[in-house]
């Protein structure tokens, strides 16, 4: 059975796609994006740059923009893969050049690992935490074709996008308030940020409002009225992070307080 699974962002030129196919076999096109896919299961093949290509599960492909290719299932039980387009503009913004791509399939573990992080903060993040993993993605890409840049000095002072942080923890500050914060470039934001506090700024954020999870749920609100009151999407999500983060549920939190 074939699926498919699309999100596009509002605010930015990131659109995402989770698939399995079987039959389906794209014609000839091009994207007026950067285009990473994962092949998760099975194998994908293509022809692209005047060649033939295949991506057995586990490696990128990696496309530039307006580069033409097509693609169909390289075996009889089809392939699963996640791909991001991104536009050009965005990477424009956050590095110091356009890459090139001259490989259009890439063994590539970290490039790989990336992209299913922004998958996932893409579908469940907020929009910080989006466009930190997006900022991470792009500069994995950039590193398989770009020197690293020597750092210049420091990257300046994170302070006021925490405190911005902390007054409005509840709340989906953009990225943009805190640059504007701060006078610092959304990349030199964030190594600055982790520099300083050992997270990013949409970690610190959660784990301020998993914080005051803890004490509403001490004080005996249930953890629905908890998750809408602390910034989090629903139950499941404040669920989902207070086990990654403290190994048990909001409820047995819950019991044990009462206890």
């Amino acid at each position: 059975m074939q699926w498919t699974r699309y999100w596009r962002a509002a605010d930015r030129p990131v659109e995402a796609m989770h698939a399995h196919f079987t039959s389906h076999r794209y014609h000839r096109h091009s994207h007026d994006a950067y285009s990473f896919g994962v092949t998760e299961e099975g194998a994908q093949s293509f022809r692209c740059r005047g060649g033939a290509h295949t991506s057995p599960a586990g490696t990128v492909v990696a496309f530039n923009p307006d580069e033409v290719h097509d693609g169909y299932p390289a075996t009889e039980d089809g392939f699963t893969y996640r791909i991001i387009h991104i536009g050009p503009e965005l990477v424009a913004d956050l590095l110091p050049r356009a890459p090139l791509f001259r490989d259009p399939v890439r063994h590539a573990p970290a490039l790989a690992d990336a992209l299913r992080d922004l998958h996932t903060a893409l579908r469940e993040g907020t929009a910080l935490a989006r466009d930190e993993q997006l900022v991470r993605t792009v500069h994995a890409m950039a590193a398989h074709v770009m020197p690293p840049r020597p750092r210049s000095g420091p990257d300046g002072d994170p302070g006021p996008a925490r405190d911005l942080l902390e007054a409005h923890w509840a709340e989906d500050v953009p990225v943009e308030a805190l640059t504007g914060a701060t006078g610092l470039s959304r990349f030199a934001l964030y190594r600055a940020f982790r520099s300083r506090y050992g997270l990013s700024p949409s970690d610190h954020q959660r784990q301020r409002r998993l914080r005051e999870a803890r004490a509403l749920l001490s004080a005996g609100v249930p953890p629905a009225g908890v998750a809408a009151a602390t910034g989090f999407a629903d139950q499941a999500h404040l669920t989902r992070w207070f086990r990654r983060c403290y190994g048990i549920t909001p409820a047995v939190y819950a019991r044990a307080a009462r206890a």
